[in-house]
């Protein structure tokens, strides 16, 4: 099966703004969404006390930035996504809860017009699983990176793939679960048809490799449950 396409992806969120727009529940067809979003946020303001600016790449509706803003007041934020409602839900709900400057930007990040040494806090939730090649995901490692000021963080939280094909069988079918005792087994269905089409998750261990070798100093892991993970890295 071929993968969608950046512009099918983009079509579907159009559609789908109202999902992610729930500050309690986060993405709800992610297990331990709401722990990830607050563990991320706390993560994010200790590790970059003296951050002034965020950047949320694939903010959706922009529920993890407005978590942030709750632990570090008055950021700057820009909010890139490939979705032009998603931006403009992000937006109106970030602008009411910053002092600081609200800059969206619709793009891809591997193509977005951002440069160098500009953000303190990177944040990429459910996002970077749509990356298609080892060789992407270590140019776009590589290219958070470079956003970064020195002592500056990215944190991500996503599902991931499992190295070991048995572990692999058991973490699907515990996700599988988890969706059917949710909305029952045709919502599991549903997603796991787009997960099918749409996704191409990697492993943890494989990201935390590469965000060493592209040059972040620490690497942390904040939680893991099935086939998601939230984890993180600071910049020197």
């Amino acid at each position: 099966m071929s993968k969608s396409t950046v512009e099918q992806i983009r079509q579907r969120f159009d559609n789908d703004v109202e999902r992610f727009s729930n500050l309690e529940t986060g993405q709800s067809a992610t297990m331990d969404a709401p722990l990830c979003l607050e563990l991320i946020a706390k993560a994010a303001a200790v590790a970059t006390p003296s951050a002034q600016s965020v950047l949320d790449i694939g903010c959706g509706a922009g529920n993890f930035t407005l978590r942030l803003l709750k632990e570090r007041p008055g950021l700057d934020c820009t909010l890139l996504d490939l979705s032009r409602p998603m931006l403009d839900r992000a937006e109106g709900r970030v602008r009411a809860a910053t002092a600081g400057k609200v800059t969206t930007v619709q793009a891809d990040i591997r193509e977005a017009d951002l440069a160098d040494g500009s953000f303190d806090i990177i944040l990429a939730a459910a996002v970077l699983h749509h990356l298609r090649t080892e060789a992407e995901w270590r140019a776009t490692y590589k290219r958070l990176f470079d956003l970064l000021r020195p002592g500056g963080a990215v944190w991500v939280f996503d599902m991931v793939d499992h190295a070991i094909p048995a572990v692999r069988v058991a973490m699907t079918a515990r996700y599988g679960q988890y969706l059917a005792d949710f909305k029952g087994e045709a919502y599991r269905d549903t997603v796991f048809a787009y997960v099918e089409q749409e996704d191409t998750p990697v492993p943890l261990a494989f990201q935390l490799a590469v965000l060493g070798e592209v040059g972040f100093a620490q690497v942390d892991v904040l939680h893991k449950n099935g086939p998601f993970a939230a984890f993180g890295a600071v910049k020197a």
